[in-house]
């Protein structure tokens, strides 16, 4: 299972990106078993949880991120995304996809996304 992250970018302050995240070479049953989610880093700081949804829909989020990012996942398509509205600066950093999958984590490539101020 390869999960591919794309939809970063650079964006000006107040802005928005969307996030993509597939799951290739999975079947439907596998991508539907387990939650995924967003991780972001900056240099010199370690990989933080900025939000994740579980098999079922129910959602977590940094509040750092509450109220303007948004995660989703459509299993029938083995995808999810981060829609991220208002971004800020201190948004700035690589954006990692993660499913957590049999009690294996799995990792995409990263997108970076930066916010112009």
């Amino acid at each position: 299972v390869q999960l591919q992250a794309s939809g970063g970018g650079l964006v000006q302050a107040g802005g928005s990106l969307r996030l993509s995240c597939a799951a290739r070479r999975a079947i439907t049953s596998f991508f539907n078993s387990g939650p995924m989610g967003w991780y972001r880093q900056t240099p010199g700081n370690e990989r933080e949880l900025v939000a994740s949804i579980t098999r079922d829909g129910t959602t977590f989020y940094a509040d750092s991120v509450k109220g303007r990012f948004t995660i989703s996942r459509d299993n029938s398509r083995k995808s999810g995304w981060l829609q991220m509205n208002s971004l800020k600066p201190e948004d700035i950093a690589i954006y990692y996809c993660h499913g957590y999958w049999y009690e294996r984590d799995y990792w995409g490539q990263g997108t970076q996304v930066t916010v112009s101020s």
